[in-house]
């Protein structure tokens, strides 16, 4: 079955990175479109990057210039990359096989100030 396993994330202080990892099993990974979300408490889950079969990237406003999402069909994963990291940023990513009801785990990130 379809599996997605998310790492990477972890406590930072503000102006710091972190490399969020997604591993994905059960598909052919280079013909799928994927993508992160993040959610915070209160708040309905939102799109932070994206990146199609071909490597077409989608950013969200709030994180172009400071993410980078990419991926590497070698290894079925895909990354997100985050610079520059803000209080706001915090909250719970995920990945996910776009348009697909299939979804990882989620991983943790906190941004202190």
């Amino acid at each position: 079955q379809v599996q997605l396993v998310e790492s990477g994330g972890g406590w930072v202080q503000a102006g710091g990175s972190l490399r969020l990892s997604c591993v994905v099993s059960g598909t052919i990974f280079s013909i799928t479109p994927m993508a992160w979300y993040r959610q915070t408490p209160g708040k309905e889950r939102e799109l932070v990057a994206s990146i199609s079969s071909r490597s077409k990237e989608y950013y969200a406003d709030s994180a172009k210039g400071r993410f980078t999402i990419s991926r590497d069909n070698a290894r079925n994963t895909v990354y997100l990359q985050m610079n520059s990291l803000k209080p706001d940023d915090t909250g719970v990513y995920y990945c996910t096989w776009s348009g697909t009801g299939y979804w990882g785990q989620g991983t943790q990130v906190t941004v202190s100030s």
